[in-house]
């Protein structure tokens, strides 16, 4: 496991400054309106770099930053303290969005493995879930259809740790306010716009390092 000091000296260090200027989740949804929820979930005019509807500090919009040599390609870093998220280019760089964290111990730092991609993917909260908060999730115990209001929102990256489903998601939400602070159940939350684009980038079989948050 990743500790907050290895994850402060290191990832400190892997990044620099923005460079200005530039498993299984049941059936999937009804693919013939994914044009229409991806249109009704992107603003209008939508710039990624300065486009902010929903009211979140500026620094959380994608930005290109420098990444040090010696990182993968294709691999994706999650720092939980600053709530960015890092996807490695080939160029030396990294493209950085701003992501919000799981609430308290269910963020598990760790590496795991992309398994799956899926647009607009149902939803099915887990046991333990249902066991916590069962006035919430309860009624979703046979799964929730995909849509703009859907917990995994527009696109999901299944994180596996071998051939096991962790149950640990990248994905859009509903609730882009959060980004930036911790308010999921052990996912990493995007904004749906942002995740739209990283979506197109991400390979299955990438690796995903999730560091640990502040104590």
């Amino acid at each position: 496991m990743l500790t907050r000091r290895n994850f402060m000296i290191s990832t400190a260090a892997l990044f620099s400054a923005p460079i200005t200027g530039a498993a299984w989740a049941g059936p999937v949804s009804d693919s013939s309106k994914w044009s229409a929820w991806d249109a009704q979930v992107t603003p209008a005019n939508y710039d990624p770099g300065t486009t902010n509807p929903w009211g979140f500090h500026p620094r959380f919009l994608p930005q290109t930053v420098k990444a040090n040599p010696g990182l993968t390609p294709g691999d994706i870093h999650v720092d939980a303290v600053a709530r960015y998220l890092y996807h490695i280019r080939g160029d030396g760089t990294a493209m950085r969005y701003g992501v919000a964290i799981a609430r308290g111990n269910l963020y598990e730092p760790g590496t795991y493995t992309i398994r799956r991609k899926a647009k607009w993917p149902t939803w099915t909260p887990t046991a333990a879930m249902i066991e916590r908060d069962p006035q919430d999730y309860a009624k979703y115990a046979d799964g929730m259809n995909g849509g703009p209001n859907n917990p995994l929102g527009s696109r999901a990256l299944y994180l596996f740790s071998g051939n096991r489903d962790t149950y640990l998601r990248i994905h859009g939400s509903p609730h882009p306010r959060s980004i930036g602070g911790r308010a999921s159940s052990g996912c990493v939350r995007m904004v749906m716009a942002h995740i739209n684009d990283l979506y197109e980038h991400v390979e299955t079989g990438s690796t995903v390092h999730l560091h640990a948050p502040e104590a």
